[in-house]
């Protein structure tokens, strides 16, 4: 008997320790305001003396800025004002930075057409205009640029180009702009996001709407123009046989 009782004490106390939770704590490291940007769309850019990204909104002008923290997390900056003319306004994507320390990103309207542009922030704060959109060549670039080692620019537009359902395009190191390929609905339409780019040159990437049930797709472009839909989706749950 005396031995069952300490068989039972043992189990009633291995069943009273609850088990020791990890502590997680919120820190909030900013809050914009409109005037040093407000409603960030998109991520941020990690690099060795910094944290970079954009705000869609607010600034001197209201219409969105690119702004960077140390790496304290302690000092914030506006490197760059959209001012919704010429250097373009709202950018709902992120920036790209090169080992340089340059900038580039989209903005999804302004420009000399009012679809949006392709710009570059140099490492001294210099901000420059590298391509307008016209929307014949794409238009409303929603996502960012990815570049390649040779400085060669790789993004999407959402609408524009010969059907309007956006476009993948090529802005090369000499500012020499190129559609990869133009949507046409069937094949997939409207790509909100940007694209990646594997070693052999392929880009890859969805698009929200089109497709055989108009659901969007996955797709690939390789480094000879070829395109490819590599999945369409269809709304509905998907079986997956393991």
């Amino acid at each position: 008997m005396k031995q069952m009782r300490l068989v039972v004490a043992c189990a009633l106390a291995v069943m009273t320790v609850a088990p020791v939770e990890a502590q997680v704590q919120e820190i909030v490291l900013h809050n914009f305001t409109t005037e040093t940007g407000s409603y960030p769309a998109a991520g941020v850019t990690l690099a060795p003396n910094g944290v970079y990204g954009t705000t869609q909104a607010g600034g001197t002008a209201n219409q969105g800025v690119v702004y960077k923290w140390d790496t304290t997390y302690q000092y914030y900056k506006v490197l760059h004002n959209f001012t919704g003319g010429a250097d373009g306004t709202v950018p709902l994507s992120g920036v790209t930075r090169d080992s340089d320390g340059n900038l580039y990103g989209t903005t999804v309207n302004g420009g000399t057409a009012d679809d949006g542009v392709v710009y570059k922030l140099d490492s001294a704060g210099n901000y420059m205009v590298l391509y307008n959109f016209t929307g014949v060549d794409g238009g409303y670039p929603s996502a960012g640029v990815i570049r390649d080692s040779a400085g060669n620019l790789y993004g999407t537009t959402t609408e524009g180009g010969t059907a309007d359902d956006g476009v993948v395009y090529k802005l090369d190191s000499a500012g020499n702009y190129m559609v990869l390929y133009n949507f046409t609905g069937v094949d997939g339409g409207y790509p909100s996001a940007g694209v990646i780019r594997d070693s052999a040159g392929n880009l890859h990437g969805t698009t929200t709407e089109g497709g055989t049930a108009d659901d969007g797709v996955v797709y690939k472009l390789d480094a000879a123009g070829n395109y490819t839909v590599l999945y369409n989706f269809t709304g509905g749950p998907t079986v997956v046989n393991r």
